[in-house]
């Protein structure tokens, strides 16, 4: 009994930065659109996700042709998501090296294989979490990068699509702390453009969310396969109930 309360403290503990980095945001999460069987969505988050991300990211799980499942042809992939000297069948790495990476931002960037999965908690799904913290960047000058986040302050990634919605401040006030007079909180009043980008700001929400959804498919491209295999095994599961059900009487009807 000691050695299994002993085994759990320290899987427990092993889990604790586990689902600490994957925990709720400091800014509440706005809900990101369902575009998960949009298949030009798809696509067009599988390329924002080659041009913006994979400069630094990788996704080590998942193979250029394992795109062809969100309806792109080898040829397409090939002449639209492929660096110089890749290949169709390898898998989605970035040439950034570790020391480097290290040195330009201070953390090595992290796989974003399954991003979308490991950023899930209680305060919204994990495309949730990337939908908002995509749209959340703000100018700020105290930072070594220049950038910071509603969602993950003083987070070390610059804002790779700034091109694309342009620059903005954000605005804080101070408001007393409800719970204790004494105290005054920082709080967020809005964001002022600065610079327009490429996109409307309507445009911006539509590209961001193809990229999301991308990121979603991409930590488990079978999804939609499982969940309509899901329907029919309960459909199967339920007509079985009832033929079960039907047998026990028709066996049972003679005893009583």
């Amino acid at each position: 009994m000691k050695l299994l309360k002993k085994l759990i403290a320290a899987l427990t503990l092993a889990s604790a930065p586990l689902f600490g980095w994957a925990s709720g945001a400091s800014h509440p999460l706005d809900q990101a659109p369902d575009r998960s069987t949009d298949m030009a969505a798809l696509q067009n988050g599988a390329k924002l996700f080659v041009n913006y991300c994979l400069n630094c990211h990788s996704a080590s799980a998942m193979r250029y042709n394992r795109l062809k499942d969100i309806g792109l042809t080898e040829e397409q992939i090939a002449q639209n998501l492929l660096f110089t000297g890749d290949k169709v069948g390898e898998l989605m790495k970035t040439s950034l090296s570790a020391k480097d990476a290290k040195a330009w931002f201070g953390v090595v960037p992290p796989d974003l294989s399954v991003i979308a999965r490991a950023k899930a908690s209680g305060a919204g799904s994990g495309a949730d979490y990337l939908y908002t913290y995509l749209r959340t960047f703000y100018k700020d000058d105290t930072r070594a990068n220049g950038w910071n986040n509603l969602v993950f302050p003083n987070a070390a990634m610059p804002h790779a699509l700034w091109e694309l919605q342009g620059v903005k401040t954000a605005k804080f006030v101070e408001v007393k702390d409800p719970h204790d007079a004494s105290k005054v909180l920082h709080k967020f009043d809005g964001f002022e453009t600065v610079k327009a980008g490429q996109l409307t700001a309507t445009e911006y929400d539509s590209a961001v969310a193809d990229l999301v959804a991308y990121l979603n498919w991409m930590a488990e491209p079978a999804q939609t396969h499982r969940k309509r295999l899901g329907v029919l095994v309960l459909f199967f599961l339920g007509v079985f109930c009832f033929l079960a059900w039907r047998l026990n009487a028709a066996y049972w009807k003679d005893v009583k």
